[in-house]
Order: structure tokens, then sequence, then C-alpha cells
């Protein structure tokens, strides 16, 4: 039976504050506008998990329903719904069936091309290649894929559909905003006030992340909302005026240490979670078999056999190219996810190109007062084997499988970060090496301004030798040569002394 009179419908369907005579719009509780001549109302929403979409040409009685597992979503279901009725108004009308407009990715060089900071006044885009995709990244967080439709770059993402991205020689259009490329200036610490709000809260479906971005605190909320918030005193902020949230606080509650244990948030309790090194969210895992047993083993294993037109291996150590690179070298401790040590010497090797070119990155840094700190580059392949046989198979997919060897092994992978040229003391990070939270993305959205520009500086610098970061290890770069290289097995005795 009928829910509403199709009068009653009629009437929700008239366009609202608009001319007599209007076609589109919005009515109570519709969207309202036309395909060619018919006449189509639609409705979008969102819940967390979910997002959806109803539209419909009530004329020609057609009407399509579409629901994605992803809350705000709705650039998705809203495109697709589009796309059904005309599809179905076609069918029903007897043409062909037009082909659906589909993107493609940018090429890696054209990516490479156009990756950079871009600056209008005060706002600022950040554009870089990831999972084999362009990135777009706002001033305030938030990230789209751009992507190409024949010649023409688009956004193409969850949360946006169309927007022309068009790069030139030295800045970059996009829609009508026209950003110069510039290098990102170095910001101001956070407030040291803040300190223990920046941070986490809420629950996996709904993280709610407080981090410092140009001299403000910002409030990520729903995953897709970056708001700037307003300090009303030391442990209440305001919502601004504009987006969902105009007239509501957050309130904080800190500890006796000054670490907020919780946050209000529009009157919704959010609990810290437990996300960081003081949290225990350092991967550890105790061995499954004794380490020394698991090593006499993997020496008396064979690495998998290499395909033909591999080159001949040449490491180099970096300290002796360079002297001024830092090491610590987890796996010659027992700081590392077994606690025990792997490695007899502190040392690491790069295959020759690879290590010459992460001599060139370190002595780009000296004029940001930074040097490189390395945790760890070449590794023998037994070391592989020990880490998969003495790691249980539901956290494998931390350890590379040493039937295919990893990148390590052949001497193209480095793990790294920056030192203070001035005090010899590590640069503090978003996240900290080895972490296994969402601290290590690459583009983790947290933290502070400052700690996330040392992270951008260090892969942009090792990006511009030839170095390609891992989008789940900020810490992690692979040599653009890297498949042309053996799985390496020789212990660092072997590789010769200083």
């Amino acid at each position: 039976a009928p829910v509403l009179k199709r009068e009653t419908l009629e009437k929700m369907w008239i366009p609202q504050y608009a001319p007599a005579g209007a076609k589109t719009g919005y009515g109570l509780g519709f969207r309202l506008d036309t395909i060619g001549t018919h006449r189509r109302i639609g409705h979008g929403g969102a819940i967390y998990g979910f997002a959806t979409e109803l539209e419909a040409l009530p004329d020609d009685g057609l009407g399509v329903a579409v629901v994605t597992t992803m809350d705000g979503a709705n650039t998705v279901t809203g495109r697709i719904a589009g796309e059904a009725l005309a599809l179905m108004l076609a069918v029903r009308e007897n043409r062909p069936l037009a082909p659906v407009a589909l993107t493609d990715t940018v090429t890696p060089d054209r990516a490479r091309a156009i990756a950079g900071h871009y600056e209008q006044g005060k706002s600022y885009v950040d554009l870089f290649a990831e999972w084999g995709e362009l990135r777009l990244r706002r001033s305030d967080g938030v990230m789209y894929a751009v992507r190409a439709l024949g010649d023409t770059l688009i956004v193409d993402d969850r949360l946006a559909y169309g927007q022309r991205v068009l790069p030139l020689r030295d800045r970059i259009v996009i829609g009508r905003d026209t950003l110069a490329r510039a290098e990102a200036a170095k910001p101001a610490a956070a407030p040291s006030r803040w300190a223990g709000l920046i941070g986490e809260y809420g629950w996996d479906h709904d993280v709610l992340f407080i981090s410092e971005r140009d001299g403000k605190l910002y409030a990520l909320i729903e995953w897709f909302f970056s708001y700037p918030l307003e300090e009303v005193s030391r442990d209440v902020f305001a919502f601004p005026k504009s987006g969902l949230y105009d007239g509501e606080q957050l309130v904080f509650t800190r500890d006796a240490h000054g670490r907020a244990t919780r946050v209000v948030a529009a009157n919704v309790a959010f609990a810290r979670r437990s996300v960081g090194p003081e949290s225990g969210n350092q991967l550890r895992i105790t061995p499954l078999r004794p380490v020394s047993e698991l090593r006499r083993e993997a020496l008396a294993a064979s690495p998998p056999t290499e395909r033909p037109g591999i080159r001949p291996a040449d490491l180099a150590e970096l300290v002796v190219l360079d002297s001024t690179i830092k090491l610590e070298i987890r796996y010659a401790t027992s700081s590392n996810f077994l606690g025990t040590p792997f490695y007899s010497q502190a040392r690491a090797f790069m295959q020759r190109p690879a290590a010459e070119a992460l001599v060139r990155v370190h002595r780009s840094l000296k004029p940001y007062g930074y040097g490189l700190l390395v945790h760890d580059a070449y590794r023998p392949w037994f070391v592989t084997k020990m880490f998969w046989d003495a790691t249980p198979d539901a956290k494998k997919i931390f350890v590379a499988n040493p039937a295919t060897g990893s990148r390590h092994n052949r001497g193209e992978a480095v793990d790294l970060t920056l030192y203070d040229l001035k005090s010899g003391r590590p640069i503090e990070m978003p996240g900290t090496y080895d972490e296994t939270t969402g601290r290590s993305y690459a583009n983790y959205p947290g933290a502070t301004s400052l700690q996330r520009w040392h992270r951008d500086l260090l892969r942009r610098v090792m990006e511009a030798d030839g170095f390609t970061v891992n989008p789940e290890e900020w810490w992690h770069f692979d040599f653009k040569d890297w498949k042309l290289y053996p799985i390496g097995n020789q212990t660092f005795e072997k590789l010769g002394v200083r």
C-alpha cells in the first residue's frame, strides 16, 4: 500500500526558495533536477559503515537504489545511480547504450613530473604517487585520487569526482584555483600545551583524530571531514561555525601527567585509543622455536633460484662511502620485533648505485640541518628465513616470505629516518620505527605539522633520487632497480672488514 499520496509527493518535489516554474534545486527531502527532459528526484545519506543513494524518474516509472559499505562515499553511489538511470532510460527509449566514462591511473613518469608542493596564499596542496595512484592532499589533510580521463586529469575518488587538475610548468590549476610550485616551509613546533591532546580517540568504526596543522588544532571526524578548532580554554575547543557541528564543543579530560584520556565531542564521549609505543604497539613476537635452532636451519638452507639476466651483486658499505651517515642497526641488538640479535655486526650495505644515491640524499639534507640515520639495509636471506620460521601464521603479514625473498635481501631496500646534525638525536616523526598502527602509514593524517613536515621531507628527498616509499611504512624505501639484483645470503663478515 502507498505510504504517501501522490499529491503529497508532488508537493515535496517542488523546489523550495526558488523562482516559480524552477525544475532544479531542493524540495522537501529530495534533490531535484533533470536528465534531458525527464524529471529526476533523489536523496543520498550515510551512517557509520554505509552510504546510500535513491534516484528516480517518477514520470517514467524508473528508479534505482545504491548502497556502498563506506560512510560518506556518496560521490560513488550518486555516480552509479545516475549512470544506471541513464542506461535504463536508453533501454526504455530503444537507444544504444552509451559507454560509461572510466578513468585510468596516471602513468608513473607523469605522476613523478607533477608531484610536489603547490601554494596559493595560505592554501596549499601536495601531489604525490602512492599505491600506483597520483594523490592530492589538501592543506586540511583530506586526500583525493587524481586519475586520467583521456588526456585530462581529474579528481576521481570516494569523496569527489570531476574536478580538473591541469599541470603547467611551475604551477597547477585545480578547478578555478592556480597554485604555484614551492618548497614547503618548515612549520613551527606545536604549542606544548596541546601535546597531551594530540592523538586518536574512539572506535575502529569511528576514529576521531586530533592533530595540529599550521598553528591550530584540527579534528578529523568521520574520516573525511577535517575541522579547525577554536581554543576556548586549556581543555575546551569549539567546532567552527561552518559544517555539521556549529555551536558544539570538544571537552578533554587529562590524567595527572597532562595526557588526555578522553574527549567529549558534540556530547559523544570518545576514549583515547592505544596508539604509539607507550601503548605497546611496537611489533613484538615470541619466536616459535629457539633462535639458535632457527639460525642453524636457515644457514643450511638455500635461497630461491634467480631468473636469468640478474646483475652481479656489488654491495657497498654506507659508512665507508660517507662516515657521517649514522647507524642504529636494530637487528644487531635485541631492540627488534623478535627481541634478540640477528646480525653479528652493526653494519649497513646496499648495492652500489643505491648506496651512492643514498649518500647524495644524505648530503642534500645538510642545508636543512639533518642527516640520515639507518636502521637496516641489506639483510642476508637466511635472516629472512629465520624471521619467517619464528613468526606465527597470524603475524606472517609482517615478514617477507623467504620463498620469494625480499628487497632487503637484494640490497635495494633501506629502513631509515632523519637525525639532527647539531645534537645527533633522531628527529620525531608521526610514528615510530616498526610501529604496528596507522601512524606508520606514509600519509597518516594525525600528529603535528612539524612531525609530518619531517616525514614528508624524508620522502621528498628520497624519491628525488630514485627511491620509493612503502605506503604502509614511512621509514622503508626501495630503490628503483631492485628487480635487477640477486637475493643475497652473505654474512656481514664475508663482505669484508671496514
